[in-house]
């Protein structure tokens, strides 16, 4: 009998070590998952389908604006075909710079160039974790496993002197969307397609401090 409760045991760890993983819900998540699909809105998952398509019309913009020379130095940080395999994105303190293409309504600029601010990425129960921790506009979320390419960015955006990013999907209009890629050694983007306030696509660049 005794042996026959140790097999079930053994049965049963087994069972648990091959099941779903088990992961906090990060605060700006509705609740817990390594799939992003399963909390995306529609919104979001048409921005992030159609991700290439709105960053070379936020390049061309910016270009057509009269700023083809500085997207042309910035060279594969804003090139849509740029990242290289294995995104994965190590855990730590990264500079991070955000470059705004092209302008949602007329009036505004088609390209603007943000200094770099500090950004952290770290574990969040079995995901990671990105926080924007100064500007204006502080991106907060989760990056979430995707492919050999890229991982997924979901998140929302904390304005001015708030002190408490949203959870996601709570306002549509607080919600960011985006792929993070490699495009070098030890140099990472977001690529944020159709954000809702002032760009046609937002490009983070990422590199540790």
């Amino acid at each position: 009998m005794r042996r026959l409760v140790l097999l079930a045991m053994a049965a049963l760890t087994a069972c648990a070590s091959d099941g779903p993983l088990e992961i906090t819900r990060s605060p700006t998540m509705p609740r817990a998952t390594l799939a992003w699909r399963e909390i995306a809105t529609p919104m979001d998952r048409d921005r992030l389908r159609e991700w290439r398509d709105s960053f070379s019309k936020a390049v061309a913009a910016a270009k057509a604006g009269g700023d083809a020379a500085e997207v042309g130095r910035e060279g594969v940080l804003l090139d849509p075909d740029g990242a290289l395999a294995n995104p994965a994105i190590p855990d730590g303190r990264y500079r991070c710079r955000v470059t705004k293409l092209g302008a949602r309504s007329e009036g505004l600029l088609t390209y603007i160039a943000y200094p770099a601010f500090t950004c952290a990425i770290g574990r969040d129960g079995r995901v990671q974790r990105l926080d924007k921790l100064s500007g204006s506009q502080r991106y907060v979320g989760v990056i979430f496993p995707h492919d050999a390419m890229r991982s997924v960015f979901l998140g929302t955006l904390v304005l001015g002197d708030e002190t408490r990013a949203m959870r996601y999907a709570q306002d549509e209009t607080r919600n960011v969307a985006g792929y993070v890629e490699r495009i070098g050694e030890r140099r990472w983007r977001l690529v944020m397609p159709r954000p809702h306030y002032e760009s046609l696509t937002d490009v983070m660049e990422l590199v540790p401090e």
